[in-house]
């Protein structure tokens, strides 16, 4: 889920004129991009303690303090070309030896902010993996946790300090970590099937999941050669990355390659489906000038970076396609259509909050706060729109337990409906299947107490990188940190999240046991249950904070626009006013003058 709102930003752009600046990211980029290098052909000696030998070649990577990393190593052969828009094509046989010291590419996207990775050299050739192994643990059998990272599905990369993975190898030797790239935006989620020649790209609205699935093929092949498990990966993602780990089980063809799933805070209802996909796909043809898939193969790169610039606002999540993922993603959970695997799955408290700065400052330099609290009525009257007359009664049962402004009321219904109750019910379905499921809810916030324990906050917590403040400011609770890292990796290790001092127990639809995560480690049964029976008969609808296709035509712009009208008015009043004074002030100057001359 992201990020601009420009629609909703010219609407009330009129009562923000006391915005203040968005700040300096000069450093930022300038960071990442001094982690660019070329990994190069090596012809001549090498450390071969640090050489993995794979089917794609030998690579060399860098020790530092004892972790091993092996960076831009790539999985799948690069998807330009005759192979833009297909599915990834495994990497081909080689035994050419490669530096592995820099990141590959980031898949093209919009340069962002909070996306530090998109300031990272950009390419269609993105498919890379990067691995992490701590040289003191042992020589082979090591637990595997494979990372996908969020983003919307349009933004993020793995070069983004906040997934490095030094400090979490560096404590927990007998692990393994590989963090991968795939494709994003128009060039890895985009519905071809009503474009002529569109026949042939079939799978095209879920390339970047087919992309995850052929790196985690690349993995059960040549993980050993790092001293991994290839029969012990547990794959784990935050928002698109939660996503993907939740759709996967559903991928046929990703069977057998993994046996755990761990998803921070999103699930199966980041799709969309063939009519919500449609809009990229038009906005596409029409920036292009194309209409034919001959033309669109035709476009150059930087052709298709400028478009992406365009039109990045308006990506797509995963398709419901019925090709590569079910078009009932609940009913395949329910009827078993999942791969069996354990599931470690949660949400945090204040979720949404997470927006409030993203469509402020990042977008214009104007207060998030003023932004946010006028898009999320905009969207919850277009939900309301599709809504039974009961469901309707639900929503609006939902918001009348809740305390405060009526923003705040509507953020714990989207915390709720977008995030914890699909997540919640993901889980349920998953147990009632035999799977071993466990869930948490997080609750410790960050240094800024309005965005409170919001969207992203525990991946510090999870990587082990407290250096990155950008959700936490200065606040990370040790304790809490070292907690959830061995449970995290014991349930990667096991299967069972449960500490030597802590026992998590499994999720089911009876008891709805979960780990609160936060100032306080505690189990707790059926959290906030009412509410999540007044959000559950919603999720139908798959709800997904879509915002690029919302229809202005609701209660909420017509205040909006009453309230520019109403500013503007006074802005031309006050201008009159202030106009009249100083004809009064100058005419008075002047009878003055006139009276002083002499006769």
């Amino acid at each position: 889920m992201k990020k601009r709102v420009w629609i909703i930003a010219l609407l009330i752009c009129v009562l923000l004129l006391s915005g203040c600046g968005a700040g300096d990211y000069e450093a930022a980029k300038a960071q990442i991009r001094n982690l660019y290098g070329e990994n190069e052909i090596i012809t001549g000696d090498y450390d071969d303690s640090l050489a993995a030998v794979c089917n794609n070649g030998v690579f060399v990577g860098l020790n530092e303090s004892g972790v091993i990393s092996y960076k831009g190593i790539p999985y799948a052969e690069p998807p330009v070309g005759n192979l833009r828009w297909k599915n990834p094509v495994p990497a081909k046989d080689s035994e050419t030896v490669y530096q592995a010291y820099y990141y590959g590419y980031s898949p093209v996207q919009t340069e962002w902010p909070s996306e530090e990775g998109s300031y990272y050299p950009q390419s269609e050739d993105c498919l890379t993996l990067n691995v992490w192994s701590n040289a003191n643990g042992p020589s082979e059998g090591k637990t595997v946790m494979v990372f996908f990272h969020g983003g919307s599905y349009g933004w993020g990369a793995v070069s983004d300090p906040m997934y490095d993975g030094h400090n979490l190898i560096e404590k927990y030797p007998d692990v393994i970590l590989v963090t991968v790239e795939y494709r994003l935006g128009i060039l890895g989620f985009i519905d071809f099937s009503s474009v002529p020649g569109g026949e042939e790209y079939s799978t095209s609205g879920n390339l970047g999941l087919l992309d995850q699935v052929c790196a985690l093929k690349w993995i059960k092949k040549n993980i050993s050669a790092f001293g991994g498990n290839p029969d012990n990966v547990t794959i784990f993602g935050e928002s698109a990355g939660a996503g993907s780990v939740s759709l996967i089980p559903l991928i046929k063809e990703a069977d057998g390659l993994y046996q755990r799933v761990i998803a921070e805070s999103g699930s199966v209802a980041l799709t969309y489906s063939k009519e919500e996909c449609r809009n990229l796909t038009d906005l596409l043809l029409e920036k292009s000038g194309c209409s034919a898939m001959n033309e669109l193969t035709a476009l150059s790169e930087e052709e298709l970076m400028s478009l992406n610039e365009d039109l990045n606002d308006y990506n797509n999540f995963p398709e419901r396609d019925g090709v590569v993922l079910p078009e009932d993603l609940y009913g395949a959970y329910e009827n078993g259509e999942s791969a069996k695997a354990d599931m470690l799955i949660g949400s945090n408290a204040d979720e949404v909050r997470y927006w409030i700065d993203e469509m402020g400052y990042y977008v214009s330099g104007i207060p998030g706060m003023a932004l946010f609290k006028n898009l999320f009525p905009v969207m919850y009257e277009n939900n309301r729109k599709l809504m039974t007359d009961e469901e309707k009664q639900s929503a609006e049962k939902f918001l009348s337990l809740q305390s405060g402004r009526k923003i705040w009321k509507l953020t714990e219904f989207y915390n709720e409906l977008l995030f914890r109750i699909p997540a919640m019910k993901q889980a349920e379905l998953c147990a009632e299947n035999g799977n071993n499921v466990y869930t948490y809810y997080w609750t410790m916030p960050g240094e800024n107490e309005t965005i409170g324990a919001c969207h992203a906050i525990e991946l510090i917590y999870v990587f082990n990188n407290p250096q990155v403040t950008i959700y936490n400011g200065n606040v990370y609770n040790r304790e809490l940190a070292d907690t959830v890292q061995n449970m995290w990796v014991n349930f990667a290790r096991t299967g069972d999240p449960s500490t030597e001092t802590i026992t998590w127990q499994a999720y089911n639809g009876q008891t709805r046991m979960t780990m609160v995560l936060g100032e306080e480690v505690r189990m707790e049964s059926a959290i906030k249950d009412e509410q999540r029976k007044l959000i559950e008969p919603l999720l139908g609808h798959y709800f997904n904070g879509c915002y690029s296709q919302l229809d202005l035509m609701v209660p909420q712009t017509f205040r909006i626009g009453g309230l520019i009208l109403a500013a503007i008015l006074l802005l031309v009043t006050a201008f009159v006013c202030f106009i009249r004074i100083l004809k009064r002030k100058s005419g008075k100057s002047e009878k003055q003058k006139n009276s002083a001359l002499p006769d």
